[in-house]
């Protein structure tokens, strides 16, 4: 997730993992009101807490590419978005490797599953309320579904998985074009508390699917495009009382949320309070003085701090770091000379010094030295190094052969990406620059702000092209914690898209596209793990993208929060659903 991914779905700096040689958490389970130790919170629940009342502050350094639920796509949007809109599942609010269980959330129970996976069924909680005390409806799950996946004029910057794999969608132009007003055929909503999909083709990890925010409910009535990010109608515990566009946002408790339909919600703070564009070095300071309680984008602290921490024994026993899923590349655009030649891509692999990226992103806290394309905790991965070279610090002879054989023996300039606002991912950057100069490929950086990296830069394949930037510093995790959950919106040349693209390499391999298209409607779990780990190795043969790091991150645990656990579900951020304070 961004993410992503989530979303979910995003950054070199953006993610969360883990100090090596951490403390053993306390055997007490909850931590409540003992003594704190390091990684604590990716164990168990550290502070645990009851106690309503006070406020929750988050911070970031940059602004979320959105807050509408049905148009983002990095993780930490995907996991605080929970607090006003409730997906049909979620994922267990849970430390470590637990917050990877899929648990019911708008719906009552996982899908029903029919017709050899190409039907799935989902049944609501009855008795959901929005904000102004109207019921939730299965409609709504379908237009959210509809106007997040088909309006991509509209609305880019989430995946579009159920475009890809709807009966239909392909045909589909969207609820903002729809003259009919019946919306898509093959989400059927039979009564008010029943949807259905229908697919194209059998898809295993559905239940996956419906854990993004897309499948939140959105009112027809209420959706104003683009701009219903400014009046957001919630169906979860919270509500917006204010948005002031990239400068703040002030949640409140929703007074129609009834703690009899929702199970995983506790509703513990008065207020949350989101504070944007605040520099890095002043969140951590916060962070640690307890007058701020989150780093919304979850990316850790910056190098400065983290000396601090590390240093410091009682200031390191705050601090957590746990791998992710997520991992820190290069991604090689084929769309630009001379990188549409595999061999000037092979370059590249050879030239990079990784240690020195490593070094630059803050050393091994921040990251193991990577090779494959799947990280080590996603299901699928297979260690192997196809670029390998001494010590990881490149290796000049082969590149420069690679170069020979591409007809670019001089070498030649480039341009490489990376986001304004993420110190780590520039210095990363600047390092590769470094590496590239020595073999000849002379590479100038272009910095852009996360919030529009792929909405207005990275992610917009023409644009990319007509600046020809060759490279494109990138991080991803997995959109759910499978081989297809990490790969396909990064490999599969379906996902490519004109706006909001995570396809950066515009890759579109016909062997990779079919093995991660009948992979994900093979029913043998291993035959697909296969299929996944073979995607990896095909990549790699292909030189688009260049694994730099395992990502991990370090996060300072603030005093006076409650309820903190680390969850692999969120790339090890802080699981947003019922952080409270003790601070009031």
């Amino acid at each position: 997730m961004r993410r992503s991914a989530i979303a979910v779905a995003a950054a070199l700096s953006s993610a969360s993992l883990v100090l090596a040689g951490c403390s053993k958490a306390d055997d007490n389970g909850d931590n409540g009101g003992s003594k704190a130790t390091a990684d604590a919170a990716t164990k168990s629940v550290v502070n645990a807490s009851t106690e309503k009342g006070g406020t929750v502050t988050y911070a970031m350094s940059d602004v979320p590419d959105s807050f509408d639920p049905g148009n983002t796509y990095y993780a930490y949007m995907y996991n605080f978005s929970r607090l006003y809109a409730r997906p049909l599942l979620t994922f267990k609010p849970a430390p470590g490797e637990k917050g990877n269980e899929i648990v019911p959330d708008l719906a009552q129970s996982k899908g029903q599953s029919s017709d050899g996976g190409k039907t799935w069924t989902y049944k609501l909680r009855q008795g959901v309320k929005y904000e102004d005390g109207t019921e939730v409806t299965s409609a709504d799950v379908k237009y959210a579904v509809e106007r997040s996946n088909f309006a991509r004029d509209v609305l880019s910057l989430g995946p579009n998985y159920f475009a890809q794999f709807l009966d239909g969608g392909d045909k589909y132009k969207g609820p903002y074009k729809d003259k009919s007003g019946k919306g898509l055929a093959s989400i059927e909503t039979p009564d008010k508390y029943t949807i259905t999909f229908k697919l194209k083709q059998p898809f295993t990890d559905f239940d996956y699917l419906v854990t993004a925010p897309q499948t939140a409910p959105v009112p027809k009535a209420k959706d104003t495009g683009v701009d219903y990010t400014k009046k957001i109608v919630s169906s979860g515990s919270y509500k917006f009382q204010s948005y002031e566009e990239g400068k703040s946002v002030t949640l409140v408790r929703n007074p129609e949320w009834n703690a009899k339909t929702d199970p995983l919600r506790k509703q513990y703070p008065d207020k949350i309070v989101v504070n944007l564009k605040v520099n890095q070095a002043t969140i951590d300071k916060d962070l640690m003085a307890g007058s701020t309680t989150v780093d919304l984008a979850g990316r850790g602290v910056d190098t400065q701090t983290q000396a601090q921490l590390l240093n410091n024994k009682d200031k390191k026993a705050n601090t957590d770091n746990t791998y992710g899923g997520r991992l820190v590349y290069a991604a090689l655009n084929t769309t630009v000379k001379p990188f549409d030649n595999v061999e000037c891509r092979k370059a590249v692999q050879y030239a990079i010094d990784k240690v020195a990226v490593q070094t630059a992103q803050g050393g091994p806290v921040r990251g193991d030295i990577a090779s494959t394309v799947l990280p080590p905790d996603v299901i699928g991965y297979q260690k192997f190094d196809s670029y390998a070279t001494q010590g990881n610090k490149g290796d000049a002879t082969k590149a420069k052969g690679h170069l020979k054989a591409c007809g670019q023996e001089k070498g030649f300039k480039t341009y490489i990406s990376a986001r304004s606002d993420r110190q780590q991912e520039v210095d990363a950057a600047t390092a590769i620059i470094d590496s590239l100069k020595k073999v000849g490929i002379n590479a100038e950086m272009k910095q852009y702000p996360s919030g529009k990296y792929f909405t207005d830069y990275a992610g917009v394949p023409a644009f990319a092209k007509k600046q020809k930037i060759g490279i494109m510093m990138m991080q991803w995790g997995a959109d759910w914690p499978t081989g297809y959950g990490f790969l396909n919106q990064i490999l599969n040349g379906k996902a490519i898209s004109t706006s909001g693209n995570t396809n950066l390499s515009s890759f579109d391999n016909a062997e990779v596209n079919k093995l991660l298209d009948e992979a994900i409607q093979n029913p043998d779990e291993s035959a697909r793990n296969a299929a996944y780990a073979e995607v990896d190795k095909k990549t790699m043969d292909e030189a688009v993208i260049v694994p730099l790091t395992y990502f991990k991150v370090l996060l300072y645990r603030s005093p006076n929060a409650t309820n903190v656990v680390s969850s692999a579900a969120w790339s090890g951020q802080y699981d947003a659903l019922n952080l409270g304070t003790t601070k009031k």
